[in-house]
């Protein structure tokens, strides 16, 4: 059975296409590896610059608010350039940033690659997702959940290098620059715009959209707090966390998030979206609060490996519910994939207000004590309950 908002015929995919999607996908991978390298090096960068919690917060909240600027940017200039260009000018900003940040010899500088990374950051995130809509149509099944899965991975060799290497440097951190330069001269699918703006005016149902974006704003927030203050948790609240294995915070979470999403499909197969993102719910607020209620390193870590299980399925269940809802079931199937593009184009830009909540609230409310500052998710979390109704199909 296929989606509805996807032929039943399959599409002829050719060498071009085939290249585009590994492009894409390696785009993806070093968006996750770049962030999730640099976020669970910050308490080496806390220590090199000496930056408070309320410090970090004013920075991170620069690079998220940057990072909409930079997604809004690039979503205006798709409207008349392709959407290759763009992203590999922001892989090109990513290349220059990460250095700079790793190499600064003064705050000021330090501040202003964060700022550029932060731009840049924005561009990927809307470009990557302009090329996946794109390759997803012309594949005529659904492709995107395999992008955000070469994400995961792309994290995962992030926090993986951050271990391996935490006996050198900070500067050591420059050579991840390579990473970018590299994919940025690969084959991307060309005169791809923004399909939100190259869609005919359509009539969207946005109202059960937000809702299932509401949840897409919850899941960020967990997931931006885990990687942004995970690190720093261990560091702050915990004397002796070897300090070397800071990032143990980041790699369990993505382990076990990464591994309940390829268990969801049977998942939610069998027992629906609501039960299952209810169960997560919980899941990840009693993770939480072992984070928060940790006596020791190792437990805090426990409830991080916990946490992944607990949200992992809550990012792809809403790019699916609000493709199912954008493309409805009685209009032509060119309409209704006008519609899904334009709405899945955009549906990224929740993931702002969460990375809002999630790093910046996190850290202000945890300025002195960021137990205090993890049981804001813990709580907030707890939303997906009622949400979880607007995420069944035939709704």
């Amino acid at each position: 059975m296929t989606s509805p908002h996807f032929s039943d015929t399959p599409a002829t995919i050719g060498p071009e296409l085939r290249r585009a999607r590994l492009a894409v996908a390696a785009a993806f991978a070093t968006q996750g590896m770049v962030f999730i390298n640099l976020t669970t090096r910050l308490p080496d960068f806390t220590d090199k610059w000496d930056l408070s919690d309320n410090e970090l917060t004013l920075l991170l909240l620069m690079m998220v608010l940057l990072a909409g600027a930079g997604s809004v940017l690039a979503e205006t200039l798709a409207r008349t350039r392709d959407s290759a260009t763009l992203l590999r000018t922001g892989l090109a900003l990513i290349t220059l940033a990460v250095p700079v940040m790793s190499l600064a010899p003064e705050f000021g500088f330090f501040a202003a690659s964060m700022a550029v990374y932060g731009v840049a950051l924005g561009m990927v995130d809307a470009t990557t997702n302009m090329q996946g809509v794109a390759l997803e149509h012309r594949y005529g099944r659904p492709i995107l959940p395999s992008f955000h899965g070469a994400w995961t991975v792309g994290g995962l060799l992030g926090a993986g290098v951050t271990l391996a290497t935490s006996h050198l440097a900070i500067g050591a951190g420059a050579v991840l620059a390579v990473v970018p330069l590299i994919v940025l001269t690969r084959p991307f699918l060309r005169r791809v715009g923004d399909p939100a703006a190259d869609a005919p005016k359509l009539e969207i149902p946005w109202r059960p959209i937000l809702l299932v974006g509401l949840g897409m704003v919850l899941f960020y927030m967990v997931d931006t707090a885990a990687f942004t203050w995970g690190p720093l948790y261990l560091e702050h609240v915990f004397d002796d966390t070897p300090s070397g294995l800071f990032a143990l915070a980041v790699v369990p979470y993505l382990i076990s998030s990464g591994g309940m999403r390829l268990a969801g499909d049977n998942l939610v197969g069998r027992y629906g979206e609501v039960v299952i993102l209810r169960i997560g719910g919980v899941v990840a607020a009693l993770a939480l609060a072992i984070v928060v209620f940790a006596p020791t390193w190792p437990v805090a870590v426990l409830g991080f490996l916990i946490l992944g299980s607990g949200v992992g399925v809550i990012a792809p269940l809403s790019f699916s519910a609000a493709a199912r809802i954008a493309g409805g079931v009685d209009e032509d199937p060119v309409t209704r994939q006008a519609r899904v593009d334009a709405v899945i184009a955009r549906f990224n830009q929740f993931n702002y207000l969460g990375a809002l909540l999630g790093s910046v609230l996190t850290g202000a409310v945890g300025n002195n004590d960021l137990r205090i500052g993890f049981a804001v998710p813990m709580v907030l979390i707890l939303g997906i309950l009622p949400l979880a109704r607007a995420f069944a199909r035939g709704r």
